[in-house]
């Protein structure tokens, strides 16, 4: 017999051994009936007699749920998602600050060494120049001006795409990290429909309101953002909200904010200043007690603004009307 049909038997008769081995698994020992995988309490039972065959069977299944066909695409088994948040789009290894390990146990004096000297040697290598320090600084601000306005997830995204390529189109010299990362924030706010007053946007900034403007001009007409102005009514809901009003309050202040754009009155005038008179005049129109002076903080502008504002919106409701 040949070497190749001596190879060709023994490969044969490993197949058979292991279906019979296979065969015999999927047989109970017990009476010989079927066996099912139990997923939910992971274990081996047959489905005749009950008998428990294998338990603490490993789950191979994914460790997410997903409620639909493109929520399950979606899913990744990869790690987190990459994201523009991050100057190296979250690609790069954290080394967490704590000195555990994995089972939550402290380290000991030379291992917490060690790893000090990692984060070191890690930091330095995820920021290699200074374009990635840079970006790694203003997405940082970003963040946390991000944080204290109470923006979403998506205008903080929109913001760190908005300063990426401004650095890749060399518009920061001359200019502030601080004050370009800003106005990237400024334009990504009123890009997503939420936006943020200037004032406010001082309030968090280390910058000054007037280098904030003149940033975010120069960026929008460099980079041709198409940023439409900011409509009344979209600060309407946030300001409700702080002053607790009801939604019929609410409700009415759009209704004044949309007769004054069909008079034509807000061109011309502040949005922040509109919504806020427009809160002011349709709580007083429900009956609810909101003063000047609560409305002038929360949207933080000048009661002499609201009353003026005010007064014109009820005008324009009731030429409307008449």
């Amino acid at each position: 017999m040949s070497d190749s049909s001596v190879r060709r038997f023994q490969r044969e008769r490993d197949e058979e051994e292991t279906t019979e081995e296979h065969e015999d698994e999927l047989v109970c020992p017990e009476c010989g009936g079927r066996l099912a995988s139990d997923e939910a309490h992971g274990e081996t039972v047959c489905e005749d007699c009950g008998l428990v065959v294998g338990e603490n069977e490993i789950d191979r299944g994914p460790e997410w749920r997903a409620f639909d066909a493109n929520e399950k695409d979606e899913k990744s088994r990869v790690g987190a998602p990459t994201t523009n948040m991050m100057h190296d789009k979250g690609l790069s290894t954290n080394i967490g600050w704590q000195d555990k390990d994995a089972y939550g146990n402290q380290l000991s004096n030379r291992q917490r060494q060690k790893m000090s000297r990692l984060r070191t040697w890690n930091e330095r290598f995820r920021t290699r120049d200074s374009k990635e320090r840079n970006l790694k600084q203003a997405l940082g601000e970003i963040d946390r001006m991000a944080s204290a306005l109470g923006l979403p997830d998506n205008v903080r995204e929109m913001s760190s795409v908005i300063y990426r390529r401004a650095l890749e189109e060399n518009l920061l010299p001359g200019r502030s990290i601080e004050g370009v990362s800003t106005a990237s924030l400024y334009a990504a706010a009123r890009q997503a429909g939420t936006p943020r007053s200037l004032d406010e946007i001082t309030a968090v900034s280390r910058v000054e309101k007037d280098e904030i403007a003149r940033t975010y001009r120069y960026v929008a007409r460099e980079l041709g953002l198409e940023i439409e102005p900011a409509d009344p009514e979209q600060y309407v809901p946030r300001f409700a909200s702080d002053l607790e009003l009801s939604d019929e309050a609410e409700r009415r202040a759009r209704q004044l904010l949309k007769s004054a754009k069909q008079q034509g009155i807000h061109s011309g005038k502040s949005p922040v200043g509109l919504a806020a008179a427009a809160i002011y005049a349709a709580s007083l129109l429900t009956n609810e007690k909101v003063t000047q002076s609560e409305v002038s903080e929360v949207a933080n502008i000048s009661e002499v603004t609201i009353r003026n504002r005010y007064h014109e919106l009820l005008e324009a409701e009731e030429s409307i009307n008449t």
